[in-house]
């Protein structure tokens, strides 16, 4: 597995329009108003109307994406192309069923939960009982390991499961919108704040797993297929529709083990670029 290619935070420029929404007087007040949820719901219509296929040939020039890994498609709506499948063979998953992978393209921190401790995730500091707001749940992973998946704009933004099993019934939790860059990690609790969903996945291979998928500013939407029932290993779980996305995976250090490249990186202040169907692990 690929560990080396990382993003050292401590260096990453912040974007401009972003410093100004949450440093600037001005710039709190606009964001109280684009983070209302009608606000949400008109931007959301219009990225899957065809009144926003104009921006999908510059959003491709300036986020250098590179077409020529997806398939062929006329794209409807900017939400469309955001959504857009790749081929097959540009994400392959590993064919041994003791390997654990990733669910999603992103960067990765990862995190090991000791008993009354908070994750540090990018400058700010949640408890899994926050993420969750189920106690009894997050008791169950305090000695677990937590994995975080940033998923920018010029990510695959589809995801799949990581094994076969039987997933509960969903739960969605309302939330506040907000950016899931870092810069805005360090003004707000951003995954107390986000909307927010969760299953429980009782695996065939790796234990019990949580999975979160995390909204972002303005447009954070998520869409999964299913809201309980059998899962397939590498079958896609759902995807994201426009705007920088999370995904957080809870697990039980005794049903996997994480690669401890990925945990050293996270100490180091750095996120791991990784792939859907990258080998983070394996079954213990």
């Amino acid at each position: 597995m690929d560990t080396n290619k990382t993003i050292d935070l401590n260096n990453l420029k912040q974007d401009k329009s972003l410093t100004f929404l949450y440093k600037n007087i001005f710039g709190r007040i606009i964001l109280k108003v684009i983070t209302l949820p009608f606000v949400s719901a008109i931007v959301g219509k219009y990225m899957s109307s065809s009144l926003s296929k104009g921006r999908i040939e510059k959003f491709i020039t300036q986020n250098n994406i590179n077409m020529d890994e997806y398939e062929k498609a006329d794209y409807k709506s900017f939400n469309d192309f955001f959504t857009r499948k790749i081929k097959a063979e540009k994400r392959p998953f590993p064919t041994d069923r003791s390997l654990f992978f990733s669910p999603c393209d992103g960067k990765l921190s990862a995190y090991k939960i000791k008993d009354n401790t908070v994750l540090p995730i990018k400058g700010s500091y949640y408890t899994i009982n926050h993420l969750l707001c189920n106690s009894r749940l997050a008791k169950k992973y305090k000695e677990g390991y937590c994995l975080v998946f940033r998923l920018a704009v010029d990510d695959y933004h589809r995801y799949a499961f990581v094994d076969d099993g039987i997933q509960e019934k969903s739960v969605k939790i309302k939330g506040i919108l907000h950016t899931v860059q870092p810069i805005a990690l360090n003004k707000y609790p951003v995954f107390v704040q986000n909307s927010r969903e969760y299953a429980m996945m009782h695996t065939e291979n790796f234990g019990d797993i949580v999975q979160v998928e995390v909204g972002a500013l303005m447009v954070g939407k998520i869409k999964n297929h299913i809201s309980s029932g059998k899962i397939e290993r590498c079958k896609e779980k759902g995807m994201f529709l426009f705007g920088g996305s999370t995904i957080i995976l809870l697990c039980d250090k005794d049903a996997v083990e994480i690669d401890e490249t990925f945990f050293t990186n996270t100490d180091n202040n750095k996120e791991t670029i990784v792939k859907m169907g990258q080998v983070l692990g394996k079954k213990r």
